[in-house]
């Protein structure tokens, strides 16, 4: 079974940091795209950022340009460094990852989700 595991989340003030992490573990064959939403109480999911096997990124606007997506192909691993956080990104935030497993009868495509980590931002 595919298990996706984050940490990293936490309580922090406005204009501070955190670096999120997930690791994935498990079968597969490939990792076609791992990435980040968040959900805030009352609000729907949404991306966040996200990074395909080729290495390119995607940040949601109200991201870009404080929060970097990346990764560790040798660890499986996904990292989201967030900078200058203010309350507005307060929410749960989920890891996600898209893989390719073999099967007898071909390859397959699975989405998987971490259990969510809580990031608070204090004004």
């Amino acid at each position: 079974q595919v298990q996706l595991v984050e940490s990293g989340g936490g309580l922090v003030q406005a204009g501070g940091s955190l670096r999120l992490s997930c690791t994935l573990s498990g079968s597969i064959l490939s990792i076609n795209a791992m990435g980040w939403y968040r959900q805030a109480p009352g609000k729907q999911r949404e991306l966040v950022a996200s990074i395909i096997s080729g290495g390119n990124t995607q940040y949601a606007d109200s991201v870009n340009g404080r929060f970097t997506i990346s990764r560790d192909n040798a660890k499986n691993t996904v990292y989201l460094q967030m900078n200058s956080l203010n309350p507005e990104d307060t929410a749960v935030y989920y890891c996600n990852a898209n893989v390719r497993r073999g099967h007898y009868y071909g390859n397959v495509d699975y989405n998987y989700w971490g259990q969510g980590t809580q990031v608070t931002v204090s004004s």
